[in-house]
């Protein structure tokens, strides 16, 4: 099973690279911030940016909340996104430990942007899970992924990671309480792979 350390470790190893690479909206698609727009701008509370690497995302969804807390395991990453975007807060942590020292209900949103993609099947459960518990009723979890046609681990650049159906993510994402609001789908590009995403809502 991967361990948060595990995945912490290699991603400090190509940590700049990393930020070289995707480590700004100029690396976003168009379609992916108008797809954040739709369901995060809306929420009135506190944000949460899971796995949020760089802290691009975060600076972008700090331009409409005041109250957004970027997360990550990587030091290189935190150090770089407290430098690059110092009106938004950053803490380190994973998302399997979400809910330890949170209140239950305390968030309005979250966003897992490619963040649980080194999760091995049994470990989503958990994960998903633990943001359920820290979402307020109504809140809304917006989910970006590498879509396949079936649940299969692939040699990611950086560490083993994972494709998902959407639908099998959707149904995941139910069994804990979250249901799908929209989902988008999108063909790999160029050197890409195909993408999906899913917003849901906290019952």
């Amino acid at each position: 099973m991967a361990s948060p350390r595990a995945v912490q470790q290699a991603y400090s190893l190509l940590a700049q690279r990393y930020i070289d690479a995707v480590g700004s909206l100029e690396h976003v698609h168009p379609d992916d911030l108008a797809f954040l727009d739709r369901h995060l701008r809306p929420v009135s509370g506190p944000v949460l940016d899971l796995g949020c690497g760089p802290g691009h995302l975060t600076g972008y969804l700090r331009r409409t909340h005041a109250d957004v807390t970027g997360i990550d395991l990587v030091p290189e990453f935190l150090q770089h996104a407290r430098a690059h975007h110092p009106t938004a807060r950053f803490e380190p942590g994973s998302i399997l430990d979400l809910d330890v020292g949170r209140a239950p209900g305390s968030v309005a949103g979250a966003l897992a942007w490619y963040s649980l993609i080194h999760l091995e099947p049994g470990q989503l459960d958990d994960a998903l899970a633990a943001v359920r518990r820290v979402l307020a009723p109504g809140g809304v979890l917006v989910v970006g992924f590498f879509d396949g046609g079936e649940v299969e681990p692939f040699a990611h650049k950086v560490t083993t990671a994972y494709r998902w159906p959407v639908g099998e993510m959707s149904r995941r994402l139910a069994r804990a309480g979250l249901v799908e609001r929209e989902r988008v789908q999108r063909a790999a590009e160029g050197d890409g792979r195909p993408h999906a995403a899913i917003a849901a809502q906290a019952g």
